[in-house]
C-alpha cells in the first residue's frame, strides 16, 4: 500500500479492534427496532427494494433487511471518530441506524439526514427522542424531502472538514447527480462514502465515473462501500480493502 493516509486509516481505523462504549448504544437502537412489529406505509423515491413486495412494511423488517449492518454501522461510527468531521450530511435517514453512527461518532458535528418517506423519518425521530436510548440530540436537523429537490434549492456551503453518506437512491443517475451537484462543496479534507457501489450495473458504471472523475484524488472500495477522497497532494490511486 503506498499511500501513508490510507495505510493509516486502514490500520488505525478499518481494522481497530477496540471494543467501543458506543457500540452497546448501536445494538440497543437496533434492538428496539428489531422488536417493533408495527407496520407502515413507505414512500420509495429510489431503485426499489430486492426484498419487499409490498410498501407497507413491518419496521422490524426493514431494520433486519433494508438497515446498515451491524458490522458496518461501528465502522461508520469509527470513520467518524477518526476523521472528526465538523458537519454532516446523511442521503438517506430510513430508520435512523446509520444516522446513530454518525452521531455518535462525533457529538460535536452538525448532522443533516435527508429522507424522502415521512413515515420512515418519523421512526427515526421518535427513536432520537427515546431518553433510554442515550442518543445526543443536539445538533441533528431530519429533513424530510425530496434528495434532488434539497440538494438543488439549498445553498449549500464547503466545510473544510466534510463527510457524506450517501445511502438514498441506488441508481446509476441519481448517484452522478448528487455527486455532481455537491462537487462545489468539496474541500481537501472531504470524506465521501457512497453505499452498494456493486449493487447493480448501473452503480458500478456510476462509481467507475466517480473514480476517474478528475477532481477525485484517491477511492477506496470495500466491496459494500466505495471511498472518496479529494486531497489535492495524493497521487491518484485506486484501492480495494477487505473489511
Amino acid at each position: 500500500m503506498h499511500s501513508p493516509f490510507v495505510f493509516d486509516l486502514v490500520t488505525k481505523c478499518f481494522y481497530d479492534s477496540a471494543k467501543y462504549p458506543e457500540y452497546s448504544i448501536l445494538k440497543n437502537y437496533r434492538k428496539s427496532l428489531l422488536q417493533n412489529t408495527n407496520t407502515i406505509e413507505v414512500t420509495d423515491f429510489g431503485a426499489g427494494s430486492r426484498v419487499f413486495k409490498s410498501n407497507t412494511r413491518a419496521i422490524n423488517q426493514i431494520a433486519k433487511n433494508a438497515g446498515i449492518s451491524p458490522k458496518r454501522a461501528e465502522l461508520l461510527f469509527r470513520m467518524v471518530r477518526y476523521f472528526e468531521p465538523d458537519t454532516i450530511l446523511e442521503i438517506g435517514t430510513s430508520l435512523g441506524l446509520a444516522t446513530s453512527a454518525l452521531a455518535m461518532g462525533n457529538e460535536k458535528a452538525k448532522i443533516i439526514t435527508l429522507e424522502g418517506c415521512p413515515n420512515t423519518m418519523a421512526i427515526a425521530n421518535e427513536m432520537f427522542n427515546d431518553l433510554t436510548l442515550k442518543l445526543p440530540t443536539k445538533n441533528i436537523q431530519f429533513v424530510n424531502t425530496e434528495f434532488s429537490t434539497y440538494l438543488n434549492t439549498r445553498q449549500l456551503t464547503t466545510d473544510n472538514r466534510q463527510l457524506i453518506y450517501f445511502d438514498g437512491n441506488h441508481s446509476k443517475q441519481a448517484t452522478l447527480d448528487y455527486f455532481e451537484l455537491l462537487l462545489p462543496t468539496i474541500s481537501n479534507d472531504s470524506v465521501w462514502i457512497f453505499d452498494d457501489i456493486h449493487w447493480s450495473n448501473g452503480m458500478e458504471e456510476a462509481w467507475e465515473i466517480i473514480q476517474n472523475h478528475p477532481k477525485v484524488s484517491v477511492t477506496i472500495d470495500t466491496f459494500q462501500w466505495g471511498i472518496v477522497f479529494f486531497r489535492a497532494e495524493q497521487e491518484k490511486e485506486h484501492f480495494v480493502v477487505r473489511v
